[in-house]
């Protein structure tokens, strides 16, 4: 017998399972320190590509001032400033990806949690109908 109750968390699963809970999912396989872990060591290798590209860009544009003023600067400062610039931004980026990834990671977990016992309510409602 079709029981109404069952068909709507039934189909409520399966929408969960098509859209978020895919995600949710690949998540959830992951301990909470690999998958930020991971995560963060994603991003500060991105931001570190970045920082390159912006940094070569800007001595680019900026190449011909960089050259005639190169005997008169203090190369040993302008690493300094280089290097603070990319700690800084490189830091950064990481503090935020780890925010970001343990939010995301907690949500999940959460989700999923949700997810599970719908499936437990789902096969008692099985063992029940019998």
């Amino acid at each position: 017998m079709l029981s109404e109750e069952r068909i709507i968390l039934m189909t409520r699963m399966a929408s969960y399972e098509q859209g978020e809970g895919r995600d949710n999912v690949k998540v959830g396989n992951y301990f909470r320190s690999d998958y930020i872990s991971i995560q963060v060591l994603k991003s500060v290798i991105c931001a570190t590509i970045a920082f390159l590209i912006m940094f070569g860009i800007y001595m680019l544009c900026n190449y011909e001032e960089f050259m005639g003023n190169l005997y008169n600067m203090d190369l040993l400062a302008f690493a300094k400033d280089v290097l603070t610039y990319f700690c800084a931004m490189v830091g950064g980026y990481g503090v935020l990806t780890y925010v970001v990834c343990t939010w995301r990671y907690v949500s999940a977990k959460k989700s999923l949690k949700c997810y599970y016992h719908n499936l437990k309510k789902l096969g008692s409602m099985y063992h029940n109908e019998r």
